[in-house]
């Protein structure tokens, strides 16, 4: 909005407005206004639920301190929903295409969660929207974005072309001069790291680029649905989803910057995306929303992000990933997300196993998903393969420890990129 704007004053010599043309400034200026909306309307939001009686329904499941939380407002996932939406739709570019899916996104998970929280706190419906309208809207998000990449001239890649000598040592690394369309993405720990997803359908024939765009169009959908639901199962502690994906928005932030700028490109050996520039700054306001939003959710929380907030966390990372052809660092960046998932799959596959089997259900974790293992005081008299019989963990430190885990994921998916 602004952009065009001050690009037109630019043309007239207006003093200061070729500011706009950088990304640094934009970028600085979102992640600033991102903060200062979150900061300041939150308090109104938060005061607003109070007064709906909008608060967390608690269920006593013997967890440290859990009761306390009973009648904190939910559905502050509008404050980050809003604190990113301003700023992108004020300082970025609204004809990318890239930042058109990214704002679909946004508003599409967003209604999705509000939808789900709304049924379980006004409806008093426990367990809010049903499973399979959800699973719809995340299918229904995951075409919107295979096929958007897939028909748009505008998704291209430039891409990256090693150099080598008679000994098949590479000297140097060249970005193809022509832009094309591509189903290739980046796999970490290969020497050529470009992964085609055309090789999953070279028995096709002549179906092929069709047989490779449906592929493609699955594992987006697998992809959104999985880390939208991995970060809903994160937010159970104060602050815990919040700052993981603040974490991983810098490091998303960072490939996006860096696979947008063509010196980079060539100097990391990836792929460079033209465009790709504008996310740059969708991933600024994503970072200031979500520090903005721990002002209030921090320990003890004031607010819960409710499904609001979480669903469209994991749905902007998992997006974002895709559109930067990062998608397979899924696994390392959002490690906590997947290890989150992964226990909760685990505890409940375990269970029904040992109740088919011996007639009474058994659990590897005290509590699922993980973060509840290490708040379960005692055994609390259930069998557990994983005990931990001393004293549990004080919230504030346990979402801190995972901070950490998060920040080192980050730092080696960055990495990653170096390491072949």
């Amino acid at each position: 909005m602004l952009y065009d704007l001050f690009a037109y004053l630019d043309r007239i010599d207006f003093p200061g407005a070729g500011m706009f043309k950088y990304i640094s400034f934009r970028s600085g200026m979102a992640v600033m206004f991102a903060l200062l909306i979150s900061t300041t309307i939150g308090r109104h939001i938060i005061d607003r639920l109070q007064r709906l009686q909008i608060g967390e329904t608690v269920r006593d499941l013997g967890l440290e301190g859990q009761m306390n939380k009973k009648g904190t407002p939910t559905m502050g996932g509008i404050i980050i929903i809003i604190s990113i939406l301003l700023p992108v739709l004020l300082f970025a570019r609204l004809n990318n295409v890239y930042i058109i899916l990214m704002l679909i996104t946004t508003v599409w998970l967003g209604a999705l969660g509000f939808a789900d929280d709304y049924i379980k706190v006004f409806k008093k419906y426990k367990n809010g929207l049903r499973g399979k309208f959800k699973i719809v809207a995340q299918v229904g998000l995951g075409l919107i974005v295979g096929m958007t990449l897939y028909l748009s001239p505008d998704a291209v890649i430039r891409e990256n072309i090693e150099v080598t000598n008679g000994r098949n040592v590479v000297e140097e690394i060249r970005i193809h001069s022509s832009e094309t369309k591509s189903t290739k993405t980046t796999i970490p720990f290969i020497k050529n790291n470009n992964f085609d997803y055309a090789w999953l359908a070279l028995w096709a024939g002549d179906y092929k680029k069709e047989v490779t765009w449906l592929f493609f169009i699955l594992i987006v959908i697998f992809i959104v649905t999985a880390v939208s639901n991995g970060a809903n199962l994160t937010d159970g502690l104060d602050g815990l989803a919040a700052g993981s994906s603040a974490i991983m928005g810098v490091a998303l932030g960072i490939l996006a910057y860096m696979s947008s700028h063509i010196a980079f490109a060539s100097f990391l050996n990836i792929m460079f995306l033209p465009g790709a520039e504008e996310l740059v700054i969708f991933a600024a306001a994503f970072i200031g929303a979500t520090v903005g939003f721990l002002w209030y959710n921090s320990f003890p929380a004031q607010v819960f992000m409710g499904d609001t907030g979480s669903l469209t966390l994991g749905g902007i990372i998992a997006v974002y990933a895709i559109i930067i052809r990062k998608e397979l660092l899924i696994p390392i960046l959002c490690g906590v997300f997947l290890i989150e998932s992964l226990s909760v799959l685990i505890q409940v596959c375990y269970f029904k196993y040992t109740k088919r089997r011996y007639g009474e259900g058994r659990r590897i974790f005290k509590m699922a998903p993980l973060h509840h293992h290490f708040q379960k005081p005692g055994n609390a008299g259930i069998q557990a393969v994983i005990q931990r019989p001393y004293n549990v963990l004080p919230e504030s430190k346990l979402v801190v420890r995972f901070w950490l885990i998060g920040i080192i994921l980050a730092v080696i998916t960055i990495v990653t990129l170096k390491i072949r």
